[in-house]
């Protein structure tokens, strides 16, 4: 159960595992790997939403990236049947599914995590060569209104800086919704030595960014 992780709602998160990306930060890199043996089989799943009715608003859906994940949006129409409300964690680099479900009413809440500035995505993602045209393709949708949303920046030293956030502020002029997350080192993260910075560094940031958004906060401190 969470109250973080869907704002506004009582939750559960369902984390499903592979991944397109490899950002060295990652704290759930242990599932990017889709054929990671899976903790919970669907049909367990369902039966423990059915426990939940009455208790919980909605589900939050994150990974790994879902949107890579096949038969989406048949799970997140049995999740809505059973009454509840759907979010949606995505890396926004599959911007034509995501305008689908948007446009089926299957999704409440999008957050979409902005690596960095489009300059420094591949460096920060860990693909080399990457093409940000979906990504920027996810980010105008949201902009746009069509869906209640989020874009939220991991901040990691080695990897973020102000023009990173100059640069980021540009892209998402105007979002209604801006989070920046701390980096915190855990087993997890694949890469040793990667470090956050302090909350007033943080709030350095924010000022950057507060006047392209109508709301930024910090998460994680």
């Amino acid at each position: 159960m969470t109250l973080l992780d869907f704002p506004g709602q009582v939750a559960c998160t369902v984390f499903l595992g592979g991944c397109d990306f490899r950002c060295p930060y990652c704290h759930n890199w242990d599932i990017l790997d889709p054929s990671t043996p899976v903790i919970m089989e669907e049909e367990e799943f369902f039966r423990f939403l059915n426990t939940r009715k009455g208790l919980l608003d909605g589900v939050a859906i994150t990974g790994g990236e879902p949107l890579i994940r096949q038969g989406m949006p048949e799970f997140i129409k049995a999740i809505r049947e059973m009454g509840f409300k759907i979010k949606l964690d995505t890396n926004g680099n599959h911007p034509d599914l995501l305008k689908s479900l948007v446009a089926d009413g299957l999704i409440d809440y999008v957050a979409i995590d902005v690596k960095n500035s489009p300059e420094r995505y591949a460096e920060t993602i860990g693909v080399p060569g990457f093409d940000i045209s979906k990504v920027d393709e996810s980010i105008k949708f949201l902009l746009e209104g069509n869906v209640e949303y989020e874009f939220r920046t991991t901040v990691v030293k080695q990897f973020h800086n102000a023009e990173s956030f100059e640069k980021i502020a540009e892209w998402i002029e105007g979002a209604s919704r801006y989070f920046l997350q701390g980096f915190v080192d855990r087993e997890t993260v694949p890469y040793s030595g990667l470090e956050g910075y302090s909350e007033e560094e943080m709030k350095g940031f924010m000022e950057i960014v507060k006047p392209h958004v109508k709301s930024i906060e910090l998460r994680g401190f």
